[in-house]
């Protein structure tokens, strides 16, 4: 070893870098909610999950699908959470764009109101908090005020406001008459602000299937560096495994970043969160479906089919070389 390799060695080590190190690949993702329902975009990022797969990952908030959507075509985050209807809507308009796990399958929210709307009449004229029109908390209220027998719109409107904390200060300082809100949120509404729930998912007879939280990228960038992906989805993978089985270890960091959490949030957000995250993360085919033909309502001249717009084979890999039984065990 000359010289020069020994000097260069020397300040390798004297600066902290070892083989470890060097080997991750960096990637950027990002994540559209502070709450238990995006956790374990965090979670693997602070169990050291990422970093087990070969992957040194910053992992970036931003709280719409509509927003992460255009980051990911741009590659700003080649490969992020998005939801169903953000890649299908972006899909029929022709964008590089598919679903290649899905962590959570059905949407689950409620409508937050003020206790004097105590019927679907009383909330017509008026209007509720989403975050974006396009997004999963704009697909739910449509669902939600469908089985309500009220138009979205025409009869109440959606007000574009936020992430779930903006939408509960709009509706504290009385900006609008209710909200569309995720799981546990609703224990945090000052306690002064009156509020009840109008109607829940959970209410309805057959909730929706939805690809709700799901990784997503350009097929592009799946084609240029699958083994990458691979290892993405399989760090997500075990942080779900990690959210089901270590309550007190997930609570803590839901925390971390969701600095309004309190107990009772902590509390019921797990509870609900982990039963419907999903062991083995394939994509709601009927779901999607559902979103691809909603786009194509509005869009006639789009030609996507569904394959167009899921590539399961990521997930199908991971599961055969049994990744995911091993976690289990």
């Amino acid at each position: 070893m000359n010289f020069i390799s020994i000097a260069a060695l020397v300040i390798l080590i004297a600066v902290g870098v070892t083989d470890d190190t060097v080997a991750q690949e960096r990637l950027k993702t990002s994540y559209a909610s502070v709450g238990a329902t995006n956790a374990i975009w965090n979670i693997a990022k602070e169990r050291g999950f990422y970093k087990k797969q070969g992957l040194d990952v910053d992992v970036v908030y931003i709280g719409s699908t509509t927003v992460t959507v255009a980051a990911i075509l741009g590659e700003d985050v080649p490969i992020a959470m998005a939801g169903g209807s953000g890649v299908a809507n972006a899909a029929v308009q022709g964008a590089d764009l598919l679903s290649v796990a899905c962590f959570i399958n059905t949407i689950d929210f409620d409508l937050v109101v003020h206790p004097s709307i105590t019927s679907a009449n009383a909330l017509k004229g008026k209007a509720i908090a989403i975050s974006r029109i396009g997004s999963v908390s704009d697909v739910a209220a449509r669902e939600l005020l469908k089985n309500l027998g009220l138009k979205p719109i025409d009869d109440v409107g959606l007000r574009q406001i936020g992430g779930a904390p903006e939408r509960i200060a709009a509706f504290s300082q009385g900006a609008v008459a209710g909200f569309i809100n995720p799981p546990g949120s609703i224990h945090l509404v000052d306690k002064a602000v009156p509020h009840k729930v109008l109607i829940s998912m959970a209410d309805l007879q057959k909730p929706p299937a939805f690809p709700w939280v799901c990784a997503a990228t350009t097929k592009s960038f799946l084609a240029r560096r699958r083994d990458t992906v691979r290892r993405f989805v399989m760090a997500l993978t075990e942080a779900t495994h990690y959210f089901k089985s270590d309550k007190d270890g997930t609570q803590k960091i839901i925390a971390k970043y969701h600095a309004s959490a309190n107990r009772a949030y902590l509390e019921d957000a797990y509870r609900t969160t982990a039963k419907i995250l999903e062991r083995t993360p394939y994509v709601t085919r009927d779901g999607m479906k559902a979103q691809l033909d909603h786009a194509r309502s509005a869009n006639p001249a789009g030609k996507v089919t569904l394959d167009d717009v899921i590539d399961d084979t990521v997930v199908r890999d991971i599961e055969k070389e049994g990744f995911i039984e091993r976690l289990y065990r």
